[in-house]
């Protein structure tokens, strides 16, 4: 599934007019992600830094405790520092890379906390939203002092004024964005795979060339580490990796302009997210009207739904795959007939 993954985003690349020397960081990506990997999993083995799975969780998951964790720290930095080295540290591309590593130290506090007390319980949710708030809040603030237009673009509507709206709507973005990652990241693979094939479609988009290099480096960084994390995983990309990711795909959306982008190609992380708010809201208001929680999925978020109602791991996991590069195809498509 790795190699096909790779040779088709490459390929749709090559079809949809990108530049064989642009797609140059996917591929160092790609190696460098991988090597990194091998040799950190002994390190966090010997380190003893294994994943402790709730018990809320489906059962068939419990026999993965103590699988490596953390291991956002192996693909995070190589995406980073190889769309640094292309672009000359970009201003741009260094913003999104300061917000990617915020964002990833707060899931490594949490990762650490998780470690430390051997328990599934690292930050508590309140620590957490503040932490995301506040970074949240000062990368506004650069795009402020940056006089980003405060506007959303949509191809075939063209742009829409939102004036002081924007700022909530940043916000919201880049705190909920972090969220739906995390809450995607729930079998192996799933996040790693879904949010390569995203970051593939938006630099594709992208109409700056340095963040395009970004979005291309990071996507390669995720599919070198899908070579551990496949099922059965070897390691696990943690709060670390999955909160850093979320902040580079908000990042490059808000920055490009591309809003518009990560919420339909993204469409997998959206829908994972509202399953988890509808379950939860569902569950609060028919207990306070029968006094009898209710639920709507068997388990939330949806990927777990589909796997306690008889799918493998693997076929959710391609499912989701197959999914998301339909949306980031019928994206494509979308933002080429509109000739943004």
């Amino acid at each position: 599934m790795l190699l096909s993954l790779g040779l088709g985003l490459v390929l749709t690349g090559l079809l949809a007019g990108v530049r064989p020397w642009v797609l140059v960081p996917f591929g160092v990506s790609v190696v460098a992600s991988m090597v990194l990997g091998s040799l950190l999993i002994p390190w966090l083995q010997r380190w003893k830094a294994g994943q402790v799975i709730r018990q809320e969780g489906p059962q068939s998951h419990l026999k993965k405790a103590g699988t490596p964790t953390m291991g956002g720290i192996s693909f995070l930095p190589v995406g980073l520092l190889v769309a640094l080295g292309w672009t000359g540290w970009d201003p741009q591309v260094l913003a999104v890379a300061g917000l990617t590593l915020a964002y990833g130290f707060v899931g490594w506090l949490d990762d650490w906390q998780v470690i430390r007390q051997q328990s599934n319980k690292g930050l508590s949710p309140q620590q957490k939203l503040f932490l995301q708030l506040g970074i949240a809040a000062v990368f506004c603030g650069y795009l402020a002092w940056q006089g980003i237009p405060t506007g959303l673009t949509v191809p075939g509507l063209g742009r829409l004024p939102l004036g002081g709206l924007f700022w909530p709507l940043a916000v919201f973005v880049l705190v909920g964005t972090n969220n739906a990652v995390n809450l995607t990241d729930g079998m192996d693979g799933l996040a790693a795979g879904v949010v390569a094939i995203l970051l593939f479609g938006l630099g594709l988009i992208q109409a700056d060339p340095q963040l395009s290099l970004l979005a291309f480096g990071l996507s390669g960084a995720c599919l070198g580490f899908l070579a551990h994390n496949h099922h059965k995983a070897r390691v696990f990309m943690g709060d670390t990796g999955s909160l850093g990711l979320g902040g580079a795909l908000a990042g490059l959306a808000l920055l490009g302009d591309q809003l518009w982008a990560l919420a339909w190609m993204g469409g997998v992380l959206v829908v994972e997210a509202l399953s988890v708010i509808v379950q939860v809201s569902y569950f609060k208001y028919s207990k306070r009207k029968t006094g009898e929680g209710k639920r709507l999925l068997r388990m939330s978020p949806l990927h777990h739904h589909l796997e306690l109602g008889g799918w493998s791991e693997v076929q959710v996991v391609g499912s989701l795959y197959g999914i998301t590069a339909l949306l980031v195809g019928l994206g494509w498509a979308w933002w080429h007939w509109a000739g943004v």
